[in-house]
């Protein structure tokens, strides 16, 4: 759904010379700011272990195909690096990354003043000197708060959600126009 109403352009593949149709995955239009901005027209979601977005959308949604809405919504560019990992594949790449996923990544402390819920980081680093309350914090459990941090999504309410489709579809096509 979401590439079917891009514009299409004559691309040279080979270099060769000859051209031949191609979706324009370039394209890129901007939605309704103010009212996607606001977090009253959100829902939160937890994402599941592989689950993925297109599985969202078509229980949220009652469509498969509104995935991109929930891609927009959380400014998901790469599929691959800005969505949660499942188990097995965040496992494999934690032992890929690090010689060692048990050493100390950073200390993490809460600040003393102001807001006291805000953590504080501070570097694995022997020049270092860390408040007396500092919590290690493993090359694991680093990773695995990155994770949770994709894990915890935003959904456009069900409402808004066809408004921002036709908003969508209307740009696009406004572009497809604009070429012509």
């Amino acid at each position: 759904m979401y590439f079917r109403k891009f514009p299409k352009i004559d691309y040279d593949v080979k270099g060769d010379g000859i051209t031949s149709k191609m979706t324009n995955i370039t394209k890129r239009v901007k939605l309704l700011d103010s009212s996607i901005l606001n977090y009253v027209n959100f829902d939160f979601y937890d994402v599941k272990d592989g689950e993925r977005p297109e599985h969202i959308a078509a229980n949220y949604y009652g469509d498969a195909t509104m995935y991109w809405v929930i891609l927009f919504a959380n400014d998901v560019k790469d599929i691959y690096t800005d969505w949660p990992m499942p188990v097995f594949q965040f496992e494999n790449f934690v032992k890929s990354k690090y010689d060692d996923v048990n050493a100390i990544h950073h200390y993490e402390a809460f600040q003393t003043s102001g807001d006291t819920k805000l953590k504080i980081e501070y570097p694995n680093d022997s020049a270092n000197t860390y408040p007396a309350d500092a919590v290690p914090i493993t090359n694991y459990e680093y990773e695995e708060s990155i994770q949770d941090t994709k894990r915890r999504i935003k959904l456009i309410r069900k409402e808004y959600a066809n408004r921002i489709k036709t908003e969508f579809e209307n740009k696009i096509l406004g572009w497809n126009k604009w070429l012509k």
